[in-house]
């Protein structure tokens, strides 16, 4: 499964022309009265600043629109700054980016038309000067879930970036729900219409799941191949290319750790609820990865929803077994599979603005309590890298979070 209700955004039988019109028509809508939302602050010593980047892959077609000869990708960097007084604040998402988040996303059962998505604030200030007394730092990718934009993740991202860590976002092009390059052109997702097509054809959707797996992987490398020529000159010397990890959420986490198998780069990787096989249902078996039926010989780091650990999650097993390296794996006590988004810090407002019921609430971000939740993703994702990027002392458990298990085995 690439995100909980679906394999790759749900079986919504949408048309990209529906998307379009859809996205077009929550961006006509006027911003008055729509609720606006806020983000939860980093808990590092650092302030945070950012950057946003265009790639282009001239030696790869475009594997989603035909038409396209070559790839295009839009990465966000966030590092730790020097002085921001003068810098403002990063928004979240661009106007394109937000109205197609409003017409596709995988909220459920949120009104997203009621919601000014371009009015968040990041805590990351645009163009901030580096704090260059303190690096080289250790850099750490971020892959969102299918279907989610890169922006989704911003609350780990920015958190991580706080403590001392270059983190790149990167937004995987067609498949995110929309994505803004410079000038104001927006790229939405095809993702609806591709599983359309397949469904329900198990071979055509298990076919579709290994191509976008395929294509994130792909992004990913060439990612790691071409950023260290295309920094801002403001940024280089800065990020350590020795010590390079991974993180993601859902699909997301699944790239992190394929990408890990197939790029020796990669030191370290988290996946945050993501399953390792091109399945439909986090308990179905088969048709398994090849991260999850080789196995891994450096560390990594499973991190589950509420009742997702080696027992439930056949891919999450093979892995388990068939690696060498050194392996973590923890479940969060009262989480759903949003909970390691922005949605955690969102829907609670969300609930009290809009009036929207318990049962909403639950099935998006589960039980447990929003701050308790948010400190221990950022206390576990922390701890990871800081052990085996840094090479610290710490805790697989860090203390103070009480919902955080180990899995048993």
């Amino acid at each position: 499964m690439l995100t909980r209700r679906t394999a790759v955004l749900s079986a919504v039988a949408a048309t990209l022309s529906a998307v379009t019109t859809r996205a077009a028509s929550a961006a006509a809508q006027p911003r008055t009265g729509r609720v606006r939302l806020t983000l939860t602050a980093p808990s590092g010593p650092h302030p945070v600043g950012t950057v946003s980047l265009r790639l282009v892959d001239t030696a790869r077609a475009d594997p989603w629109v035909a038409s396209q000869p070559y790839r295009e990708l839009m990465i966000g960097i966030r590092y730790p700054a020097r002085a921001v007084g003068a810098y403002p604040r990063a928004p979240q998402m661009l106007p394109g980016e937000a109205a197609g988040f409003a017409a596709v996303n995988n909220l459920t059962d949120v009104p997203a038309d009621r919601v000014d998505w371009s009015a968040t604030r990041t805590h990351a200030h645009a163009g901030a000067p580096i704090d260059r007394d303190r690096g080289p730092y250790p850099v750490v990718c971020y892959s969102p879930g299918a279907g989610d934009p890169r922006s989704l993740g911003t609350t780990l991202c920015d958190d991580l970036a706080s403590r001392g860590y270059v983190v790149v976002t990167l937004d995987h092009t067609y498949d995110a729900t929309a994505v803004q390059f410079p000038g104001g052109r927006v790229e939405h997702t095809v993702l609806p219409a591709e599983f359309a097509k397949a469904s329900p054809d198990q071979g055509r959707i298990t076919a579709l799941l290994r191509k976008t797996m395929a294509v994130r992987v792909a992004d990913t490398r060439f990612l790691l191949d071409e950023l260290p020529r295309a920094l801002p000159r403001e940024l280089r010397g800065t990020l350590d290319w020795d010590r390079i990890g991974m993180f993601g959420h859902s699909a997301g986490g699944f790239t992190a750790l394929q990408t890990m198998h197939d790029d020796r780069r990669i030191a370290a990787a988290a996946d945050f609820d993501g399953v390792l096989a091109y399945v439909q249902e986090d308990s179905d078996s088969g048709n398994l990865s090849g991260v999850a039926a080789d196995g891994l010989d450096r560390p990594f780091l499973l991190v589950g929803k509420d009742g997702n650990d080696l027992d439930t999650v056949p891919s999450w097993n093979a892995l388990w077994r068939h690696s060498r390296g050194p392996r973590e794996g923890l479940t969060l006590r009262g989480a759903e599979h949003a909970t390691y988004t922005d949605a955690e810090a969102m829907i609670p407002q969300l609930a009290r603005r809009l009036g929207l019921p318990r049962k909403t609430v639950v099935e998006n971000i589960g039980t447990i309590a929003p701050g308790h939740a948010i400190a221990a993703e950022r206390a576990v994702l922390a701890s990871f890298f800081d052990r085996r990027l840094r090479a610290r002392d710490g805790e697989v458990l860090p203390g103070r979070h009480p919902e955080v298990r180990a899995f048993s085995r």
